[in-house]
């Protein structure tokens, strides 16, 4: 899995709540059985209009925004199914890091994302940014006022970075264990053989009290 622990890019603005999984990548784009190749259908029924031409209103489609790297969403983003294949969508088109505001505190609390997405996205190298409401609307602000803005989220320190002529900076929280798995590159595999010693030890064992028991 490829490893995350700081990314500078242009930040592209998504101001829609409750993107689900089939807006993120359309069921009929999920009939290949290898992981790669989604990117291109990312969002597809917005980029594209019926007769498949672009759609030059849908943000990902405008100039300033069409090399960007960070994603601003609204709450609730890859809501919908457990399809793992629309984090590998938007991992594949590009984007490094996805940021969404949480919404309402208590019971009335709504993430920034759905937690199958989140938790897809720390096992596949995609960092998932869920900041406060008031912080996330400055951003669209800030990208309103100067189409092409870079950020950087940086994973050690917590923090996303806006680029302006007087930095702006946001700090975020992030599981522990997520933390490490984005930061050493580390999927399910590669976390699992971080204990191969004591599997090997565990296995040799196990082996010789079978072995002793069938004399």
């Amino acid at each position: 899995m490829e490893a995350f622990q700081t990314h500078r890019g242009v930040l592209a603005p998504l101001d829609t709540a409750n993107v689900d999984t089939d807006q993120i990548i359309a069921k009929q784009f999920l009939k290949s059985i290898k992981r790669t190749g989604f990117g291109e259908y990312l969002f597809y029924d917005w980029r594209y209009k019926a007769d498949g031409s672009p759609n030059a209103d849908f943000p990902l489609n405008r100039p300033a925004f069409q090399k960007a790297s960070i994603l601003v969403a609204r709450n609730n983003f890859g809501c919908g199914s457990s399809r793992e294949h629309a984090v590998w969508a938007v991992h594949q088109y590009g984007f490094k890091a996805v940021i969404a505001p949480r919404k309402g505190e208590g019971n009335a609390r709504i993430p920034g994302f759905a937690d199958i997405f989140r938790n897809n996205s720390g096992k596949n190298g995609l960092l998932t940014v869920e900041l406060g409401e008031a912080e996330v609307e400055e951003i669209f602000q800030m990208i309103g006022r100067f189409p092409g803005l870079e950020a950087t989220v940086d994973l050690d320190e917590q923090r996303v970075v806006l680029h302006l002529d007087e930095e702006i900076s946001f700090h975020f929280d992030i599981d522990p264990a997520v933390k490490k798995r984005l930061y050493h590159g580390l999927d399910d595999i590669g976390t699992t053989l971080q204990e191969k010693a004591a599997i090997d030890a565990f296995e040799k064992k196990h082996d010789a009290q079978f072995a002793a028991g069938k004399k």
